[in-house]
């Protein structure tokens, strides 16, 4: 089984996103995703909220949590996004970046554009592994 890991600061918006539509459009019995951040925010962003239900995507009960050694044990790939140095460094984990930008304060145009860009991102992954 594949653990992926989808991390960014506050682990309220962009790794929220991608780790749910991983898990949406993944293959269950052979690999799953999880969310963490950094630096976790109490709640998901409202605006995230909004538009993930837009596509049929509740995370109203997601709840970010920390990115820590422990969580990544057993992972095959973590997925930075946008946390650069601030992202622990695991020896033996594969780590790649996609530099999203945060939707905090955005406006819900601009997080349908990064929500679709990262469904579009998390689709090739799928593909890859």
């Amino acid at each position: 089984m594949k653990k992926v890991i989808f991390a960014c600061i506050h682990n309220a918006g962009r790794s929220q996103m991608a780790a749910a539509f991983f898990n949406q459009l993944c293959d269950s019995k052979k690999m799953f995703a999880i969310s963490a951040g950094t630096n976790p925010a109490l709640a998901v962003h409202p605006i995230v909220l909004e538009a993930m239900n837009e596509v049929g995507i509740d995370l109203s009960t997601a709840k970010p949590r920390k990115l820590d050694d422990k969580l990544c044990q057993d992972a095959t790939l973590l997925l930075t996004m946008g946390c650069k140095e601030n992202c622990p460094y695991i020896p033996g984990l594969e780590i790649r970046d996609w530099p999203f930008a945060d939707p905090k304060g955005q406006a819900i145009e601009d997080v349908r554009k990064t929500r679709e860009a990262i469904k579009e991102r998390v689709l090739k992954l799928i593909s890859e592994l």
